[in-house]
């Protein structure tokens, strides 16, 4: 199956149009194959169908669209619901954006070795990928939100197969062509040196001399500024006669260049990351999008590189982001930052001491001023980033006022943040949902805290631990840690604790780690309503429901109880589970969150306290 969004919205099966009709399901459908892989929020799908006025029925009519189109397109995608929304995987089948991105890549790197005819080859296949303006058949608010880092994109392409043309000493062939672009594209200045170039190549010295001036004078009109260093720089080669001499790429144009420190001082590239997790096992998919999402590539295109790791306490998004952050290290020679912006209480850290802290190590240190004036901190924390090759890990964030002020404003920073919910500053194409871990994984997990020789020795015991442990990875590695810490005892007697529900949550605890202390932050940031209907809903069982069940077992209105179901999905207390029988959203606790509220028990409705060891010991016991 083919599938196309640079043009025209198409899936093509076995060369033949598959019937799709109406802008929104195309809008759906791109948007999905733009995330490759990654999850697209409904939030976000809801504002690329409708933009700022969505219906009343939004979720119903969002989730009649995904069915259409698992229907349409059948087993040659899967689409995944995976909260706060859906991804889509194409398998074996093609997409025309990927394959345009691929060669354009490629023709790149040729052009850096001076293989020119290699590049124009390549880059002339990745032009050709291209049937029109993308999305040309979906709504405006994808196109607006989408089309302008695509056409850069092309646009870039076809800068360097014209650098490729001329090096060849194509000049005279591509002169029209590229009066044509100047036409189109009157403030791109690289444009305009290249048919300079062309021009004078070609004998015409006095209209490339024309040329600039007119170029010179449309800046000024329309901007304001003056021509740039690289239209100034052929202009003078043009005026020195040394033009007609082969040109080679651009350093600009292949990679930007980078400041020797924040202020060029050559203050040395921050290096903040926390250790790599030596015994990393599982999520190679997550960790294969978050690479690709970092990639120096995906700034090329002009869109800020800005990635979010989101899902409940203890999966990890932590220790996968740090280790993606290490995997990437060498694409950000800038250096490194890293800050927690969750105090060790679980309250948020203010934006205010997290830029501090940030701009002592991007340095100077003796430049950063001693002030709680937020807006001077973020202007000199934007000045430091402006253009540098950083990696940004923010870790732990609360919420989009927190985050804001931690955004650089220039896209050559890349940034990587893990929070519990979806944060509309950072949602979209490059948002990667965590799941519970498959029972593989889980299992490699656990050995690999454990000892897999302890574990190859009571194997049912291992199977059984896996299962209570329900693919959270902060449980199996507590549990693992445990095992590894008593040689002379067997896994078998800690399985047998584990499987009563009663206090299996007591015995998920080794020295700081604690599955119930890492939920208690999402349940004190819930408001006092949804905190005190939290053990209620867990009650209903271990298996899926509808909001209908919850508003009986809550005495309320539907519409109320849904409401309150979506705030717990929101805290990644509960997650969304697919349809009953009239279309609606069923909900799901995972079965450690459920056991966690079940065991707030009347203290859900209590004021918040700081967490211990003493409440910890207090906590009531629920059978499930």
């Amino acid at each position: 199956m083919e599938f196309r969004v640079l043009g025209p919205v198409e899936v093509r099966r076995d060369g033949r149009r598959a019937p799709f009709s109406g802008a929104k399901l195309h809008t759906v459908l791109a948007a999905l194959l733009v995330a490759r892989e990654e999850v697209v929020s409904d939030e976000r799908l809801c504002r690329l169908l409708w933009g700022w006025a969505p219906p009343a029925t939004v979720s119903a009519q969002l989730y009649t669209y995904i069915s259409r189109l698992r229907k349409i397109l059948g087993a040659d995608a899967l689409i995944d619901r995976r909260p706060p929304g859906y991804a889509m995987s194409i398998g074996n089948s093609t997409l025309d954006l990927r394959e345009f991105e691929d060669l354009a890549h490629d023709g790149r790197e040729a052009l850096l070795r001076e293989d020119f005819e290699k590049a124009g080859d390549l880059l002339r296949d990745a032009l050709a990928k291209w049937n029109g303006l993308p999305f040309a058949n979906a709504t405006e608010y994808l196109a607006d939100a989408e089309a302008p880092r695509l056409i850069e994109a092309r646009t870039v392409a076809l800068e360097l197969r014209i650098t490729a043309d001329l090096a060849l000493g194509r000049h005279e062939q591509i002169t029209g062509e590229l009066t044509g672009l100047v036409a189109e594209f009157p403030l791109r200045e690289r444009i305009r040196c290249q048919l300079m170039t062309a021009l004078y190549r070609s004998g015409r010295q006095a209209d490339a001399i024309h040329l600039y001036h007119h170029g010179r004078a449309v800046l000024s009109e329309e901007l304001g500024v003056n021509p740039g260093e690289g239209l100034q720089s052929t202009y003078r080669a043009l005026l020195d006669g040394t033009l007609d001499r082969r040109p080679r790429p651009a350093p600009a144009l292949l990679s930007p260049a980078r400041p020797s420190g924040p202020d060029g001082s050559g203050h040395p590239a921050p290096a903040m990351l926390p250790p790599d997790t030596v015994d990393f096992t599982g999520r190679e998919r997550e960790l294969g999008l978050l690479c690709r999402a970092l990639a120096p590539e995906r700034q090329s295109a002009g869109r800020p590189r800005r990635v979010l790791v989101t899902g409940m306490a203890g999966l990890g998004k932590t220790a996968l982001a740090v280790h993606a952050a290490h995997r990437c290290q060498r694409d950000f020679p800038d250096g490194q930052l890293y800050a927690d912006l969750r105090s060790p209480d679980g309250t948020p850290r203010h934006p205010t001491r997290v830029l501090l802290h940030l701009l002592r190590a991007l340095g100077p240190v003796d430049d950063v001023p001693v002030t709680a004036d937020q807006d001077h901190l973020v202007r000199l924390y934007r000045e430091r980033t402006r253009g540098r090759q950083l990696l940004i890990v923010l870790d732990n964030a609360s919420g989009a006022a927190q985050l804001g002020p931690l955004l650089p404003n220039t896209p050559e920073p890349a940034v990587l943040v893990t929070g519990r919910t979806a944060l509309p500053t950072v949602a979209g194409a490059h948002t990667v949902a965590l799941a519970p871990l498959e029972a593989r994984d889980s299992m490699a997990l656990l050995a690999a805290a454990a000892g897999p020789d302890r574990l190859a020795a009571a194997p049912r015991a291992a199977s059984a631990i896996v299962e209570h442990c329900a693919g959270l990875p902060l449980a199996l590695r507590i549990v693992g840690t445990r095992i590894a810490a008593r040689p002379r005892c067997s896994p078998d007697r800690l399985a047998g604790r584990l499987a009563d529900p009663a206090t299996r949550l007591r015995e998920l605890h080794s020295g700081d780690l604690d599955v119930h202390t890492s939920l208690l932050p999402s349940w004190r940031a819930l408001v006092p309503e949804v905190r005190e209907v939290f053990p209620v809903l867990a009650g209903l069982g271990p298996q899926p429901f509808p909001a209908a069940d919850a508003a009986l077992a809550l005495n309320r209105p539907e519409g109320e109880a849904e409401r309150l179901l979506e705030a717990l999905a929101d805290a990644a207390l509960l997650e969304v589970s697919g349809a009953d029988e009239r279309g609606q959203p069923c909900y799901l606790f995972h079965p450690l969150v459920r056991l966690f509220a079940l065991s707030l028990g009347e203290d859900a409705a209590a004021p918040a306290e700081p967490a211990g060891r003493t409440e910890h010991n207090r906590r009531l016991t629920h059978r499930p």
